[in-house]
């Protein structure tokens, strides 16, 4: 139905501008003409790098509006996906679709024409590099810690693609290919859907309601479970054994301890709105388009907010574990972004970062030279200080001229085994001695690291790649009690990401606390950019 409405729209369209191209055919001699197109086409792209360079290598030949066939067809395929990048969660009012095509309309000359011509072009890059990479640049949310590298596509081979591909399948294939972003256009349609008719209707009442519980919040949070589609409708007036089913599959759904109580923490998630949803949604949209398109056949995915961290092979997730992230502070949250895993460390030392010797042990060393004995303090050729023979209290941070360093053991910082990414940021994946933070609902307590709860079994899944049988491999080197560097044979991609809502394997939304704060400021620049919340009716 929608398609042969997009075909309805097109047709008087491609017949408007037919006659304007047949009147300008019949003003001039064609050799004139082409020329003057040509020339046009060369102005009209002054300033534009990318495009001059394209329509010189193609000799000034038009891509949209020649008459034929497969012009009609690129221009009707631009236009459709232009009218629809609702479905994308872009803002319809970005590529002023109405005034292009009321440009169209109005063509007279070739100098016309060829602002047409350029116009589309125009139109179809910024199009395509919004489907491709984004709306936004993710270090102008968060330079610090959104410091993901997005590739941009190139202007030159998206026109040279178009030229050789069927229009309609080309500008599909613009946006993200990705099993999830098909996932979350579907769920955001679903949640456009609920939104116009109005929810999920009314809240549940603060408070804390269990097996046993009774009463007016007990009917609310059924109607709530009911309407969100965790339950099915029920007389019921007590919280029996079926709700508290639902209540942990709500839980599990929004990475909540999973205990069947509706306390606080849980109560607020179920009140959260449609409207709330929908907004992390499309923020999830934006993300996966900032990701890169090849992320590699085996690589790790750390959510950020979903506190784990995977492996993921050919699609599937193969080995799963709770993390702990960086501390909701202005100078320990964990960043985002991509790199290659390149080796893991057995048995590590700590080499303390300069910030953390700056900020937490100097001014302890200055009360206590003894202080923090649990560490080396090594000059610049690596050799242990005497700390009794220094004067810590003529240092600052900025001078502080020693480093310091957590042998291995059992109780060094890092645990026993890391896994290195080499990057600028100094974050990487690593065991730890405080286990007991793998048991919290939310897990921000590191200095930015990424912290794994089941660490060993980590590399273990790595290892199988490249040795017959991992575990004793990792366990005899880890027995030599020896700092041994262990080399992947092949780089395994590292994505570092931060996603509040995402589609589960078993084609379920889930969502996530906003943790840091950064979809908000997404959501905020994507409303600025004109992204609104619509309503589907039904």
């Amino acid at each position: 139905m929608a398609h042969e409405k997009r075909r309805q729209q097109a047709s008087p369209l491609s017949a408007v501008f037919r006659a304007a191209c047949l009147a300008v055919v019949l003003a001039a001699p064609v050799a004139a003409q082409e020329m003057a197109f040509k020339q046009s086409v060369a102005a009209a792209t002054y300033g534009s790098e990318d495009l001059a360079t394209f329509y010189r290598e193609n000799a000034y030949q038009p891509v949209w509006t020649g008459d034929g066939a497969a012009f009609q067809a690129r221009r009707t395929a631009l236009i459709g996906a232009l009218r629809n990048t609702d479905v994308h969660g872009l803002p319809q009012g970005r590529y002023d679709t109405a005034a292009l095509v009321e440009q169209m309309s109005q063509a007279q000359t070739r100098q016309d024409l060829a602002q047409v011509e350029v116009a589309l072009s125009r139109a179809f890059l910024k199009l395509a590099r919004d489907l491709k990479s984004g709306i936004l640049r993710p270090s102008s949310i968060d330079a610090e810690y959104m410091v993901r590298s997005v590739e941009r596509p190139d202007p030159v081979a998206l026109l040279k693609a178009l030229i050789q591909a069927e229009p309609n399948a080309y500008m599909r294939s613009l946006a993200p290919t990705s099993s999830q972003y098909r996932a979350l256009q579907k769920e955001k349609i679903k949640l456009e859907t609920l939104l116009a008719q109005g929810g999920w209707g009314a809240g549940v009442p603060s408070g804390k309601l269990e097996l046993g519980s009774e009463g007016q919040g007990v009917i609310a949070l059924r109607n709530r479970l009911v309407a969100m589609g965790y339950m099915r409708p029920s007389a019921g007036r007590g919280f029996d054994s079926t709700m508290q089913s639902a209540v942990q599959a709500f839980q599990a759904a929004h990475g909540l301890e999973q205990d069947g109580v509706a306390g606080p923490g849980t109560i607020e998630e179920l009140n959260r709105s449609v409207s709330d949803r929908l907004k992390s949604v499309i923020v999830a949209l934006e993300r996966e388009r900032w990701l890169p398109e090849d992320r590699g056949t085996r690589h790790v995915l750390v959510n950020q907010t979903d506190f784990s961290a995977k492996i993921v092979d050919d699609g599937r997730i193969t080995f799963e574990t709770r993390a702990v992230i960086g501390k909701n502070t202005h100078d320990r949250q964990s960043p985002e972004f991509s790199d290659e895993m390149e080796h893991m460390v057995i048995n590590p030392s700590w080499y303390v970062p300069r910030s953390i010797i700056g900020k937490e042990y100097l001014p302890k060393l200055k009360a206590n030279p003894y202080a923090v004995s649990h560490l080396e303090i090594t000059d610049r050729r690596g050799r242990v200080v005497n700390r009794g023979a220094v004067d810590f209290t003529q240092y600052s941070k900025r001078n502080f001229p020693f480093a310091m360093r957590q042998p291995p053991s059992t109780k060094n910082a890092l645990g026993l085994v890391k896994f290195m990414f080499p990057n600028k940021y100094n974050i990487y994946l690593h065991d730890t001695p405080q286990k007991a933070l793998f048991a919290r609902e939310s897990r921000a307590f590191s200095h930015g690291c990424i912290r794994l709860a089941q660490p060993f079994d980590f590399a273990y899944a790595l290892l199988a790649k490249q040795e017959e049988n991992p575990k004793t491999f990792f366990h005899r080197t880890l027995d030599t009690g020896r700092e041994s560097k262990v080399k992947l044979d092949q780089k395994v991609p590292v994505h570092l990401i931060y996603r509040t809502a995402f589609v589960g394997a078993d084609g379920k939304a889930q969502f996530r606390r906003d943790v840091y704060g950064r979809d908000a400021k997404i959501w905020a620049a994507l409303n600025r950019a004109g992204v609104v919340l619509s309503g589907v009716q039904s």
